[in-house]
């Protein structure tokens, strides 16, 4: 399926949606309020099948954050982006975890590295720091560690 057919489906399920095309891959911009409802939809609509969630990550811009998941329909064998813009003061979206199961680990990482709230994951606390660490938020550029001298 094209860029273009693939734009049409989903502006037809989220009319609020904008997009990028400058890369490989169409770029689908979405309110958090907005996500959850649209990837179930992503995942089920006929057309579309998005089974395979195959990144899910994080991106700090200073003045908000920046959610950014791949997804791949193993069916049809295209790809989207979908990106949501936070609040830097307090990050939240709903999960996506009971849509994609892999998403459980890949949020759970995000909310330690980066303190972003997946509002009713089932499981959200530390995945990969020691105890100690809740709430520290090394990735986020702000992040200073006067024990080991980190400052980025």
């Amino acid at each position: 399926m094209t860029n273009e057919a693939l734009k049409a489906i989903i502006t037809e399920l989220l009319p609020a949606a904008t997009f990028e095309e400058s890369g490989q891959w169409l770029t689908i911009y979405v309110a958090p309020s907005d996500w959850h409802l649209l990837a179930k939809k992503l995942r089920t609509e006929a057309a579309l099948l998005f089974d395979f969630l195959t990144c899910l990550t994080c991106i700090d811009w200073k003045t908000h954050l920046t959610m950014v998941y791949h997804l791949d329909s193993t069916k049809f064998r295209h790809n989207i982006v979908v990106k949501s813009k936070l609040g830097a003061d307090n990050p939240a979206i709903e999960t996506v975890s009971d849509i994609w199961q892999t998403a459980n680990f890949h949020e759970r990482e995000v909310y330690e590295m980066f303190g972003v709230n997946f509002i009713n994951h089932p499981d959200l606390r530390l995945l990969i720091l020691p105890d100690g660490w809740e709430g520290k938020k090394p990735m986020l550029k702000d992040f200073e560690d006067p024990i080991n001298m980190i400052r980025l």
